[in-house]
């Protein structure tokens, strides 16, 4: 090589050596530290930028959606409602602290001591979103519930750098178990259960306060993959990995000190059991969860407010009760009729309210086929005339108001009064002359005979004797609603519109010895946030505890001898009144035992479109429907169900007027008190006679030793057969001067 050539070489040694040590300048390590903690400084900011910018959101809808809990009095299931979400939210304390650790064990084992975000799972989902592969685990309880709280689940690079960011907002704010008490109540856990209160409930029939150990090792490990690990759906591999699972989480649960080696040892896998279909407002359920709706809207529980969810209503309903309730109406009623091949049958609703006369307490009701067949509840309907089962209360008026007959007697047990078909009332302003049913005469009777045969030309003068404000004043005090009510003689015949609910009440009043029964469905309503105080199902006396047994004391006699016989047994001590509106478009019966006060009622509706009341006439091929036939029928047969069998307990009568048991010696004298079994109306009396009742001619309290009022031998007239006494059907043939009667339907 030449000299020429060695000092091109050495040029080129001199700049490759200066390229290389600019390079070496460039890189050094200190800058390349720099670099480094700058681009630190840089993701710290950002992430500070963001920290700051991101705010702990609101939850999102889904997961503060609750179904609304309904329960029967003994807090067993009736039924779920509301927005399509099965979840009820426990408090943390109500779950056993060993199930807490399930939790735990099975997915995050740092759970008490990190800082609530997996760094390296976090980073591992956000490189295999970026990759494409999707959803990723790894995440801690607090990332968990961050997502199913407040965000979706959605795999986005923008959901999970929020979703770290206010889990550590979270952790700073809020402690582990509000935390955890939040994961376990929002995680979906497979059969419709959104939450552990739900999930105890599909898959072991409890609530999550009565979980064990292993029950909850097992709903700790079906939320990895609910569709996979539910045992009852699960395949071969399914089941082996969730039992995999099972066995891993109380490995954990030994090796965190949560549970001892020897109890572990000793467990084995809860089965759970098998799904069962969700219940919904078929049969009588809807009928009972809208009444309590309707309860708690009174109460200001608005419709709006229950449909945020998260209520837990238990009813008065007893579960023995009602299943008695409907399986008399199916056996005495529904099993007889032939609704497809029946025009009448076709129309035929039931409808019947049962209620503790001690409390106010809505034990059981029937409100008609099936709340998805028949939306209109026939036990709280009131567009039908409770009929003759108003008489009652015109005399429970007559005796609290210690009314008088026009010959100025005081009204009471043993009075007499002309049971004369179409006789026109006297002293009223309203010319009324009601027939009685079947156009039946009676000539004179005591109250207690025509209450026994529900006499309406009786109870017509009755209520003019007593005055029709007066009455109308006694009816609303004892429960019944103020609804077509005017204060005209016709009310005798119970023309106003009432519902079996509100028959309960007030004969549940006379049952209470005169002290107000509300009837009531709501046992309590509880919320996480409030909670609703039930109505006061007993009041203030409204009528006299004399007054009220009396009456009780005469409705004995209807079960015992009257028309309300087909109840009578010597299982338990009963009081009652039939009613069979006008045209036969309702049938009735209202009576109690000591312990239980049941209304039963027949209403026929029209199944056209629209409906419409039509008669009930027929029905089953029985003739005509009345009080005494198909809804005592069904009354009696609840109630020996709803009493076990039967009671010993007797009616605590105080201070009562007892039936008069003999016939006066002689015969009323006064043109509208003379006996008569013709079925011709009577002509209108001079209104200057001394009118149409008169008072034995032995007080009732000269005869303290008159038997009860079973034994009276007051018979009905030939016409008549004893077998069959009447409960106040009027066949709708006016009568003469019957211009207060209402016309059909009315």
């Amino acid at each position: 090589m030449g000299r020429a050539d060695a000092r091109r070489a050495q040029r080129r040694g001199a700049r490759r050596a200066a390229k290389s040590g600019g390079i070496r300048r460039l890189f050094t390590w200190k800058k390349m530290l720099g670099v480094f903690f700058g681009f630190c400084l840089l993701i710290m900011g950002a992430f500070v930028a963001l920290y700051m910018y991101v705010d702990i959101p609101k939850a999102n809808a889904l997961a503060e959606r609750q179904s609304n809990v309904y329960q029967y009095s003994d807090g067993s299931l009736l039924t779920r409602t509301g927005n399509g979400v099965n979840r009820q939210i426990v408090d943390l304390a109500e779950v056993p602290k060993n199930v807490q650790h399930t939790f735990v064990a099975a997915e995050n084992k740092s759970f008490y001591d990190d800082k609530g975000v997996d760094l390296k799972g976090t980073a591992r989902g956000l490189i295999n979103t970026l990759s494409g592969k999707g959803k990723q685990g790894g995440s801690t309880i607090t990332q968990q519930y961050v997502k199913n709280y407040y965000l979706t689940q959605d795999p986005t690079i923008s959901r999970k750098l929020k979703e770290l960011v206010i889990s550590l907002k979270i952790e700073n704010k809020k402690g582990k178990d509000y935390i955890l008490a939040g994961y376990i109540n929002t995680s979906y856990y497979g059969r419709g259960a959104s939450g552990i209160q739900a999930a105890a409930q599909a898959y072991y029939g409890v609530d999550a306060k009565d979980l064990n150990v292993s029950q909850g090792a097992y709903l700790a490990s079906v939320l990895q993959a609910p569709s996979q690990y539910d045992w009852q759906s699960a395949t071969k591999t399914g089941k082996k990995l969730v039992k995999a699972r099972w066995a891993y989480t109380l490995d954990n649960m030994v090796e965190m000190h949560w549970l001892d080696k020897a109890e572990r040892d000793k467990l084995t896998f809860p089965y759970p059991h098998k799904p069962k279909p969700a219940k919904g407002m078929e049969g009588q359920t809807g009928y009972l969860v809208d009444a309590a709706n309707k309860e708690l809207e009174k109460q200001g529980i608005t419709a709006e407010m229950r449909q945020a969810g998260g209520w837990t209503i238990r009813l008065n309903i007893d579960k023995k009760r009602q299943k008695e309730l409907e399986a008399s109406v199916d056996s005495r009623l529904e099993s007889k009729l032939d609704r497809k091949g029946n025009k009448v049958d076709a129309t035929v609703q039931a409808g019947a309210t049962s209620v503790d006369p001690k409390t106010g307490a809505v034990v059981a009701m029937y409100g008609g086929v099936g709340y998805t067949k028949h939306y209109i509840s026939n036990a709280t309907r009131q567009d039908y005339q409770p009929a003759s089962t108003f008489k009652p209360l015109v005399l429970a008026s007559a005796l609290e108001n210690e009314a008088k007959t026009q010959d100025g007697d005081l009204i009471g047990v043993n009075t007499r009064y002309d049971g004369t078909s179409k006789r026109p009332v006297v002293g009223s302003d309203t010319p009324f002359a009601p027939e009685n049913e079947d156009d039946q005469s009676y000539g004179s009777v005591t109250v207690q005979k025509a209450m026994n045969a529900s006499i309406n030309s009786v109870f017509a003068q009755m209520v003019v004797d007593v005055g029709p404000p007066a009455v109308k004043k006694t009816a609303l005090a004892l429960g019944v609603p103020d609804k077509n009510f005017p204060e005209r003689p016709a009310i005798t015949l119970g023309t106003m519109n009432a519902s079996t609910w509100d028959m309960a009440g007030a004969y549940a009043t006379l049952d209470n010895h005169g002290k107000k029964v509300t009837p009531f469905i709501v046992k309590s309503a509880e919320h996480r946030d409030r909670s609703v105080d039930p109505v006061k199902g007993v009041g203030s006396q409204v009528i006299s505890r004399k007054s009220a047994d009396t009456v009780t004391s005469v409705l004995t006699g209807v079960v015992d001898s009257g028309s309300g016989r087909a109840a009578n047994t010597s299982a338990y001590e009963a009081a009652g009144k039939t009613g069979t509106s006008e045209n036969n478009k309702s049938a009735w019966f209202a009576a109690y035992t000591p312990e239980l006060t049941t209304v039963v009622a027949l209403f026929g509706e029209s199944p056209k479109d629209g409906g419409g009341q039509v008669s009930l006439t027929g029905t089953a091929n029985s003739g005509r429907a009345n009080g005494g036939g198909f809804p005592a029928e069904i009354w009696a047969d609840y109630t020996l169900g709803a009493l076990g069998g039967g009671s010993s307990a007797r009616f605590d009568l105080e201070d009562v007027e007892r039936g008069q048991s003999t016939l006066p010696t002689s015969p009323p004298t006064t043109p509208s008190q003379t006996a008569t079994t013709d079925t011709t109306p009577s002509k209108s009396p001079d209104t200057s006679s001394k009118g149409p009742s008169q008072t034995p001619e032995v007080p009732p309290s000269q005869s303290p030793d008159v038997p009860p009022p079973s034994q009276s031998p007051d018979v009905p007239p030939p016409s008549q057969s004893p077998d069959q006494p009447g409960d106040g059907l009027s066949s709708g043939r006016p009568g003469q001067n019957s211009a207060d009667r209402n016309p059909p339907g009315q």
